[in-house]
């Protein structure tokens, strides 16, 4: 059996026990996966992937780094590490992540919006604003940037700014629309 066909044995493999719910199996095939296919990218993801499924995040975190080792050039996998530290309150770390994700890949616009949450809970407001801008210039129908972006210029006391994005999210987005005019008291008709 040629290595090619081993290693896509173990996908295959591991992918049914996926789509029947058994994680525990093919977690366990994925690291026999990459016990034949040592610095494999592949199964490093994937067992990253199911120990954050699973809660186990400092494991998750400590695979993404062996990952990012083997993978240092891929974007997404640093988005992912950032991610996770995000979750365990590690900001100036997921910092750094996101920030070489974007580096990596520009246009993962993922990467600048997990910047943007973590720039705001480090209180660089200003910074913030960049990222969550550019967010949205990739993501131009997700709220969830603009809505952040609204919440930064309401703190930098921009309210024309956070009228502005309120103003545009009625036309796409109305309840989140209704949701930021609430928090925020800024109370703005939609366009007409």
């Amino acid at each position: 059996m040629t290595r090619r066909v081993r290693w896509l044995g173990f996908k295959w493999r591991a992918m049914a026990q996926l789509v029947f719910g058994r994680g525990a199996q093919a977690l366990r095939l994925f690291r026999a996966m990459l016990a034949e296919f040592p610095g494999d990218g592949y199964p490093l993801a994937s067992i990253a992937h199911l120990q954050a499924q699973d809660g186990a995040t400092r494991d998750a975190l400590d695979t993404l780094r062996q990952l990012l080792q083997v993978q240092p050039q891929d974007g997404g996998h640093w988005f992912n590490y950032g991610f996770l530290l995000e979750t365990q309150e590690r900001y100036e770390e997921a910092e750094t992540a996101f920030r070489r994700a974007v580096e990596l890949r520009p246009a993962l616009d993922r990467a600048w919006y997990g910047l943007g949450l973590v720039l705001i809970r480090l209180g660089r407001l200003d910074e913030a604003a960049d990222a969550l801008k550019r967010n949205t210039q990739l993501q131009p129908m997700s709220p969830y940037g603009w809505y952040q972006l609204a919440r930064v210029h309401v703190d930098r006391r921009e309210p024309e700014e956070a009228v502005r994005i309120i103003r545009h999210l009625h036309r796409f987005e109305p309840k989140v629309a209704a949701q930021l005019e609430r928090e925020t008291g800024l109370l703005v008709p939609p366009a007409g």
